[in-house]
């Protein structure tokens, strides 16, 4: 593995970026992952840099001597300090709570399995909240660190993941089922969101294809979406291809859900404008269900749009330091819906919804410095002539037209106006947002908060993407990959069963998963350790909760073996 400079020749000069160079342990060819964008050697001059690549290169070459040196130190470290990693203890607990191990290995039945299919979905489970890597890395560095448990070849972990990501749904019943049975699931409300995953690849396939990246990323990505309780607890995930529209993914993930766990009664839907669509409010009414959806006060109608931003109806909330927070005002409407049966025909849908109007003066501020910006850009992009892909994210404020340049209409020229009408209706709506709900009984105040919930499962997918490491993902087996994804999403429901049931939401996710990374003890002899951990707010509180000796530095394993056993 070494860093390298990668200078890229383009329209607009030498654009330099900093990769690094790695062997895949599956496929045994190397290949690079993208580390750090710099820009064009230009502008970095520009800014003060002299000479770019030169010194762009000398930071390279630095890099990889600071590597060298503590891989060499990592070694040593390794080799003479045998630490051992204790912070799984609490998910361990949960997970034996649930009682899923059964129902686990019923799955490896009548397939040729030498070892317990539930202690691998363990051990790759702890690895991932303790320290995530790749799956080599994984089964080399990390599965001897984690205290009293079962080790597996890389292989056999290979073989895992395959077996678990072509039952993942089944898997996802199984932990969902257990999960109602022992905590006692509130699906009265349920949060769905949708987000996708990148691969470092360059060809498509039938699975990771093209399409619109969260990241803004031209690379494959396959989509996740991903349902919680009203507790905000995983219940639900669905893995789709990239280039496959997310709006349909809810209706079959909540299908599935009240299907196969039983689920009656009335569900309120809480998801944001994204999977706003008729053809959702229809399945909803359909099923007897509830929705809370956003929408962007821009795309309605202009009658809508002027009762939506005009100053009369508002009722303000105030903070605890006194200062407006936000304002909103309601409405009931009977609005009619357009869509299309599976056959294709087009049917209408009339109902009632009462519509929530916020303004946020806060988001209304840094709303409109972003317009000033992309109109200065836009303005000073027209002034110089330039291209049409120069004005990049300022082109939405522009509008082009084409000419002839000559008589004989050879040739053409593209002419740039600025959109001032477009420009000041941004403007005027920014800070405004609208809630659209079926709830209209339902004050304005719990539906302004119900939805400002959804929170929980951005911070879920964030969590996967930064904490769980969940992506790039180099896996290329399909259900490999699948089994992946399928492990960090119990990841998430065990750290979030932690964070609610164990710590009562007192501390967030971050500081959880800081807490499962860094409790760590060093063996000094047949019986006896030292804690190494951090002193942290979740280590002082479980010790004084639960009487654990997680605050003591000299550990025998007695008292290991009491934290290991806890039941929570």
């Amino acid at each position: 593995m070494a860093f390298h400079l990668r200078k890229s020749k383009r329209a607009k000069g030498i654009y330099l970026q900093i990769y690094e160079s790695y062997r895949d342990p599956e496929t045994k060819l190397p290949k690079s992952k993208h580390i750090k964008t710099l820009g064009y050697a230009d502008y970095l001059e520009s800014l003060g840099v002299k000479d770019p690549i030169n010194f762009y290169t000398t930071a390279v070459r630095t890099m990889n001597d600071k590597r060298k040196i503590q891989t060499s130190k990592k070694k040593l470290i390794e080799k003479n300090i045998p630490e051992k990693r204790i912070g799984f203890f609490v998910p361990a607990a949960i997970y034996r709570r649930l009682d899923v191990k059964n129902d686990i290995d019923y799955l490896q039945y009548g397939r040729k399995f030498e070892y317990n299919l539930s202690d691998c979905l363990e051990l790759l489970i702890y690895s991932r909240l303790c320290n995530p890597m790749s799956k080599f890395k994984t089964v080399n560095e990390i599965f001897p660190t984690l205290y009293g448990q079962t080790q597996f070849s890389y292989d056999q972990t290979l073989s895992c993941l395959e077996l678990l990501g072509r039952e993942y749904e089944k898997v996802v019943e199984i932990f969902t089922h257990h999960t109602h049975e022992t905590y006692i699931l509130d699906v009265n409300q349920t949060y769905f969101d949708c987000t996708n995953f990148y691969f470092e690849i360059d060809a498509q396939d039938d699975w990771r294809r093209k399409g619109p990246s969260k990241e803004n990323r031209t690379d494959p990505i396959i989509g996740m979406g991903l349902l919680l309780d009203a507790n905000c607890l995983p219940i639900g995930m669905r893995l789709y291809p990239g280039n496959q529209s997310e709006k349909p993914v809810m209706r079959e993930v909540l299908h599935d859900l009240k299907n196969k766990q039983g689920v009656t009664g009335k569900t309120v839907r809480v998801a944001d404008k994204g999977l706003n669509c008729a053809e959702n409010i229809h399945d909803a009414i359909l099923a007897h269900d509830g929705y809370i959806f956003s929408k962007s006060v821009l795309q309605l109608p202009e009658d809508e749009m002027e009762w939506a931003i005009e100053d009369e109806g508002f009722q303000e909330v105030i903070d605890r330091d006194g200062r407006l927070a936000y304002k909103m005002k309601s409405k009931l409407f009977q609005h009619k819906y357009d869509y299309r049966d599976e056959n294709g025909r087009k049917h209408s849908l009339t109902v009632t919804e009462k519509r929530v109007v916020t303004f946020n003066p806060s988001l209304a501020r840094k709303k409109r410095r972003e317009i000033t910006r992309l109109e200065e850009k836009a303005k000073n992009l027209c002034a110089s002539a330039a291209k049409k892909s120069d004005y990049g994210d300022s082109a939405k404020y522009m509008i082009f037209t084409t000419e002839n340049k000559s008589d004989n209409g050879n040739k053409e020229k593209v002419i740039a106006v600025l959109n001032t009408n477009l420009i000041e209706k941004h403007r005027k709506c920014a800070g405004f947002n609208m809630l659209i709900t079926s709830e209209y009984k339902m004050d304005d105040s719990t539906i302004y908060q119900t939805y400002h919930e959804l929170w929980h499962i951005e911070e879920s997918f964030r969590t996967m993407k930064s904490s769980l490491d969940a992506r790039p993902v180099y896996l290329q087996n399909y259900d490999r990959i699948k089994g992946h994804f399928l492990v960090c999403y119990l990841s998430v429901l065990l750290e979030r069963l932690f964070q609610y049931k164990v710590l009562k939401n007192k501390f967030g996710s971050e500081k959880v998963y800081n807490f499962m990374h860094e409790l760590k003890v060093l063996p000094t002899g047949p019986y006896t350790f030292i804690n190494i951990s951090p002193k942290c707010d979740i280590n002082d509180y479980l010790s004084k909760t639960y009487n654990l000796p997680l605050d003591h530095y000299y550990l025998e394993r007695t008292q290991i073996n009491k934290i290991l056993e806890k039941h929570f």
